[in-house]
């Protein structure tokens, strides 16, 4: 599926009575999602264990 017919997908899935800012913030959130997604299969992601060991990190800060 093309980037144009997800997004096409993603905006008739929403209500009638959207706003212009509805469909915005949609189409932010599920092309940031899939720029996410995109990253984990191109291996940029970031192992489970090392966030866990950031994140006591922070915590003890």
């Amino acid at each position: 599926m093309t980037t144009k017919e997800y997004a096409l997908h993603v905006i008739e899935d929403l209500p009638d009575d959207v706003t212009w800012d509805d469909v915005r913030e949609r189409i932010n959130f599920v092309a940031g999602v899939r720029k996410g997604l995109d990253e984990l299969d191109a291996g940029k992601g970031i192992p489970h264990a090392q966030i866990r060991e950031e994140y006591a990190a922070w915590l003890t800060d």
